[in-house]
């Protein structure tokens, strides 16, 4: 198998990104080369180099960061954009996903409303109806959002960068967007436990309509230290510094209301729904397919709880949010279900995936690496029908197991 890390002398004239379903395959993080698999970084609009041996990826690249409002005011016309960013009026996924002269001019107008507009967030108090989160997103949406994710084309929504406001959002406000269904949901059940409450967004919008909420975190995020919003976030109400666990022990009438618990704390959303005593519970998030939630939790609902009302919200691409009411079952049935080796059928950790490390040991794959902390197996049949630079650039990857 050819090395990738001697391969870039050979094609110094014609490098290009390797493509997979139009989009740039990425291999420990970093796009490769089509014909070798060694590391490519750009060094101008549409133009591509290998990385020397031995220097790091670059953290960040202007040439691969997303559109920026700044560098639009920088760009008068569409000739400009269009030289600046090539990917975007030529994509690699063809005409459907290119970026118009009609979506850059709307693009433009919507972000410099938006970014006025959150501008002013930190200056305005929330008003008795108001909400300024779904307000935003109607910006960026061009009309008021309905339920599910935001319909654009994708020449528009990559002129926004729709992940890029997302993660701007909820760093500042919360991780879901609440639409007043949701909200009159949630007060329909009130007294209410806001547990992983954050900024306090959610809790402070119900409280303008009445709901009694206490809101909890172990790390509120008007206090800092809240590793999923900024350190500048504003805090919209009180928020008590307590986990949701001790909180639904001291105050049991409370309805509990988990509004995106991690996908890698169990204590903040299994756990709390444990020690809760409640036969109602309030959960803003997606399934067991992701992003929110363990894998114990979404395992706790299936057995001992009963799906009994769903309201769509407002989400981003790729994220389906809802808010969903879950009324207790008689009797407690106990997690048998754990994950289990699906070659010897050992007992893994909870959410582990794939073999064992007995089954890996004794029968290793033909290929298998580490991403994101979990092992990514590869039989030799997957291997065989890989692109020889993928095959190449996973086989070169320092985070290769064997």
């Amino acid at each position: 198998m050819p090395s990738a890390s001697a391969a870039p002398g050979r094609h110094r004239e014609a490098v290009r990104p390797l493509l997979l379903g139009g989009r740039r395959a990425l291999v420990d993080g970093h796009p490769i080369c089509a014909c070798c698999g060694a590391a490519v970084v750009p060094h101008g609009p549409d133009r591509w180099r290998h990385l020397p041996a031995g220097k790091p990826y670059p953290r960040r690249s202007r040439w691969l960061a997303p559109i920026t409002l700044a560098e639009l005011r920088e760009l008068p016309t569409y000739e400009d954009f269009a030289a600046r960013y090539p990917d975007a009026v030529r994509p690699a996924g063809g005409p459907a996903s290119a970026t118009t002269e009609q979506d850059w001019i709307e693009g433009r107008r919507r972000l410099e409303t938006y970014h006025a507009a959150l501008g002013e967030l930190g200056r305005s108090r929330l008003g008795p109806a108001g909400n300024p989160y779904l307000e935003l997103v109607a910006i960026l949406a061009g009309g008021p959002p309905g339920v599910g994710p935001l319909r654009l084309s994708p020449g528009l929504a990559r002129m926004l960068d729709l992940p890029g406001r997302r993660r701007e959002l909820a760093g500042r406000l919360a991780w879901a967007i609440p639409n007043e269904a949701a909200l009159a949901c949630v007060a329909d059940h009130s007294p209410v436990l806001d547990g992983g409450a954050g900024t306090g967004y959610w809790a402070a919008l119900l409280r303008l309509r009445g709901v009694d909420v206490r809101a909890v975190d172990t790390a509120p995020a008007a206090s800092g230290g809240n590793r999923f919003h900024q350190a500048d976030a504003p805090g919209f109400a009180q928020v008590e510094r307590l986990s949701t666990e001790e909180a639904v022990r001291a105050d049991p009438h409370r309805t509990l209301l988990l509004c995106w618990p991690p996908p890698d704390d169990d204590a903040a959303g299994y756990g709390a729904l444990r020690a809760y005593r409640g036969d109602t519970l309030l959960y803003v998030g997606g399934d067991q397919d992701g992003p929110t939630g363990t894998v114990r939790l979404h395992r706790e609902l299936a057995l001992n709880w009963t799906l009994a009302e769903e309201f769509g919200l407002p989400s981003w691409p790729g994220i389906p949010d809802r808010l969903t009411v879950w009324r207790r079952k008689p009797g407690r049935r106990p997690q048998r279900g754990l994950d289990r080796c699906p070659e010897c059928g050992r007992f893994q950790p909870v959410g582990a995936i794939g073999r064992c490390d007995r089954c890996f040991t004794a029968r290793p794959p033909a290929l298998a690496v580490r991403v994101d902390g979990r092992r990514v197996e590869y039989p030799q049949h997957v291997v065989d029908r890989m692109p020889p630079a993928l095959r190449a650039a996973l086989s070169d990857s320092p985070n290769r197991i064997c």
